[in-house]
């Protein structure tokens, strides 16, 4: 028994990896093709060297490997489990007594594996990659873009020129009809120059631009001696050939990463403990600052003249000043000097408040993003192993394997956990919410969906069967299938048309008492709706008499009464009187109004429907009764 279980495990462990392996690398490149996508216009036209792409490439996979890891063990544990289902190996699995937690326990603990290398990736590798990786997207951002000068505009990403070629030949290189703006001295001591023929090159150490320029001349401003003078005076020049050198970095150029070191994706567990408590003795030290600048600032006595000081006794000074009596003894001129430096002092103290206080709040925020990237490191990694508990159970009850409903499941569960986790955390970031329920909501939301999957599926509930849920929505709005009486193939005993014939006449006169009793077309009485105490069993009563009846003739071989037969409405025998058989349910659903005036309506709207139905059952039993009198059908 030991050696069949372990080659099961190994099985399965064979068939998960299988799907894993193939499903992580198609989220990790999809992924990766989402972060190139947002920076693919600043990159574009740098002619960087592959090695440099190669090492961008590297760096952005190692930063992706944890977010990749939850959504392949969704998509792998679906297909593994679905495939399992729909090829019935976990039936013969549960028929040798076997239970799922059994066979999804080789699986339970390599995700742990898993999730102990998805935090190993996040605590270690990818603080050290995404300094590498930013480091070279800054310094790929600051690369001067491949010269590439375009027909018929002005080229203007070469610093201090500005370059118009009308037409260029690609194959010679040679550029016609060109126009150089050049700004290097300032706009007022522009250099214009004009050449039908021209030809650029790099220089071998990328640092400087060659041009070859032939049959042009070149117009440059004189500086005016005077102010005043309203001519300004050019030098023009005509040449058959020119040389120009203009400094253009072309280069690669890697950026010092320090200014990442503020960074929170940038530090491992401990560092972001020790940068959260650096910074909340920082934000502390402003605010005691603050307060102690607003108190001393506040402070009267200290605002006082010699000559108002005076006026106050000393015993007065640590208590309370009456401005208003020292300000009445001023003079106008003194009073507006007052006002004066009050409002003066009072600005100055606002600017210097709203500066510290953007510094405590860009501090604050600084904490929160710490924290909260604390917190993602560990709520990441357990998502590797929630997924798995809702990705496995779910494919064990589909039982629906490829890559058809699978991916679309997974891709609806992991939108859904994107949505949740960077809604919530974002608003834990500014401060709105509590940090630690804001990141670990994804996880509080989803655990325990994986866990009534799981459930559901160790007891092999039908929770996703299509049809439970089918009739459940019929019994809610009403809907309820049609009549489908054909003529049957063999009729081993004919109908009994006589007795058919006053079985039908005696449901048409139940029928019509009913009606005349209950006068179902009316508006129905709230009250007794939700007080009835007893259940009317009539119409159940007419519905086995007309099935019965139905049953008879379906035998016959007469098409118009076959037709005819499926003119009968299928009954819903309680949906008219109550909504619920037990009474208190019935009161307490009456007193909740909101609930009680859906139950109300509904239950008119059913009254309604039996009215015309049982109304139909009188006009179909009038149409077969006469069609057996006119054929003398054994009456």
């Amino acid at each position: 028994m030991s050696l069949r279980i372990k080659k099961l495990d190994i099985f399965i462990l064979k068939s998960f990896l299988t799907l894993f392996a193939g499903t992580f690398f198609i989220c990790l490149f999809i992924f990766m093709m989402q972060f190139l996508w947002r920076y693919v216009d600043e990159l574009v036209g740098k002619g960087l060297e592959i090695g440099i792409l190669a090492q961008f490439f590297f760096y952005s996979a190692l930063t992706l490997i944890p977010l990749s890891l939850p959504l392949a063990i969704l998509l792998a544990a679906l297909m593994t489990f679905g495939n399992f289902g729909e090829r019935y190996e976990l039936l013969s699995m549960k028929a040798a007594g076997i239970p799922l937690l059994r066979i999804m326990r080789p699986l339970i603990i390599l995700c742990a594996f898993i999730c102990c290398i998805s935090f190993y990736f996040q605590n270690v590798i990818a603080p050290k990659a995404q300094v590498k990786l930013w480091t070279l997207l800054v310094s790929m951002k600051q690369t001067s873009p491949e010269l590439d000068i375009p027909e018929g505009v002005f080229y203007s990403e070469i610093s201090g020129y500005n370059i118009y070629v009308k037409k260029k030949d690609r194959d010679t290189g040679m550029m016609k009809d060109v126009l150089i703006y050049n700004f290097s001295d300032g706009f007022e001591n522009a250099h214009i120059i004009w050449a039908t023929e021209g030809k650029m090159e790099m220089t071998a150490d990328k640092q400087h631009l060659y041009l070859h320029l032939y049959n042009g001349e070149q117009f440059e401003n004189l500086k005016s001696q005077t102010i005043s003078s309203k001519n300004v005076p050019y030098r023009r020049e005509t040449f058959r050939e020119k040389q120009i050198v203009i400094e253009f970095d072309g280069g690669f150029n890697m950026v010092d990463g320090g200014f990442l070191n503020d960074r929170s994706d940038s530090k491992n567990m401990a560092e972001i403990s020790h940068s959260i408590d650096s910074l909340t003795f920082r934000a502390d030290s402003i605010g005691r600052s603050m307060f102690n600048e607003i108190k001393l600032s506040t402070y009267a006595p200290n605002t006082l003249s010699k000559e108002d000081s005076t006026k106050v006794s000393k015993k007065e000074l640590p208590t309370i000043i009456n401005a208003d009596s020292i300000f009445n003894t001023y003079t106008l001129s003194e009073k507006e000097e007052a006002l004066k430096n009050a409002y003066n002092h009072t600005n100055r103290l606002a600017g210097d408040w709203s500066v510290k206080s953007i510094q405590v709040t860009d501090t604050d925020k600084n904490i929160l993003r710490h924290k909260t990237d604390w917190h993602k490191k560990i709520t990441l990694s357990l998502s590797c192993l929630m997924f798995f508990f809702i990705g496995a159970p779910l494919g064990a009850i589909i039982r629906k394997g490829g890559i058809g409903l699978p991916v679309v499941i997974s891709v609806i569960i992991f939108v859904l956990y994107y949505i949740i986790d960077s809604g919530s955390t974002r608003v834990a970031r500014s401060g709105e919410m509590n940090i630690v329920l804001g990141v670990w909501m994804s996880t509080l939301v989803l655990a325990p969906i994986g866990l009534f999957f799981t459930y559901k599926s160790n007891k092999d509930s039908v929770v996703f069967n299509l049809e439970v849920y089918l009739n459940i929505f019929r019994w809610l709005f009403g809907i309820r299938p049609s009549r489908h009486i054909t003529r049957k193939e063999v009729i081993i005993e004919d109908p009994d048309y006589k007795q058919a014939f006053f079985e039908s006449n005696k449901l048409s006169n139940m029928c019509k008492d009913y009606l005349q009793q209950h006068r179902l077309s009316r508006i129905p009485n709230y009250f007794l709706i939700f007080t009835n105490k007893g259940l009317d069993n009539k119409i159940a009563e007419f519905s086995e008499s007309m099935e019965t009846l139905i049953e008879e003739l379906s035998n016959s071989k007469d098409r118009v009464i076959l037709r005819t037969l499926n003119n009968y409405p299928i009954l819903s025998t309680q949906a008219h009187k109550s909504p619920f058989t037990k009474r208190w349910l019935n009161i307490v659903s009456g007193i909740i109004i909101p609930l009680g005036l859906f139950f109300y309506f509904r239950i008119w709207f059913f009254r309604l429907r039996l009215d015309r139905d049982l109304k139909n059952i009188i006009q179909t039993n009038t149409i077969i009764e006469e069609r057996i009198k006119n054929q003398s059908l054994d009456i």
